[in-house]
């Protein structure tokens, strides 16, 4: 991985609360597993950017080593990796992503 790529993923997981790299965008999500976790970040009313991998074969590469972590979607939330798909959905599910949201800071506005 470059430096340059390390050095811009640090600066927007520090720059952004909420980032998710993934493939496609917020508005276009191109895998399933991306999409899914567009729709929770959605749902939890949280403002979030995103970062398209596809569009970046050295981003796409150095995501990966940056968290080691093998895939992507990735969600990092105030500069600290959460986790891929599974993870949040199960975070989500459980309320957890949600108090982590909280904790760290980030505004969620459920509708009741």
């Amino acid at each position: 991985m470059s430096e340059s790529v390390a050095t811009r993923i640090q600066a927007e997981i520090t720059e952004a609360p909420v980032m998710l790299y993934m493939k496609g965008n917020a508005m276009f999500p191109q895998c399933g597993f991306s999409a899914r976790v567009v729709q929770i970040l959605t749902h939890l009313n949280v403002p979030f950017k995103t970062a398209n991998v596809l569009e970046d074969a050295e981003l796409r590469e150095g995501i990966k080593q940056f968290s080691n972590w093998p895939t992507v979607p990735q969600l990092y939330v105030k500069g600290e990796f959460v986790g891929g798909c599974d993870i949040v959905s199960e975070m989500y599910q459980s309320g957890e992503l949600e108090t982590l949201m909280t904790e760290k800071g980030v505004v969620v506005q459920t509708a009741d």
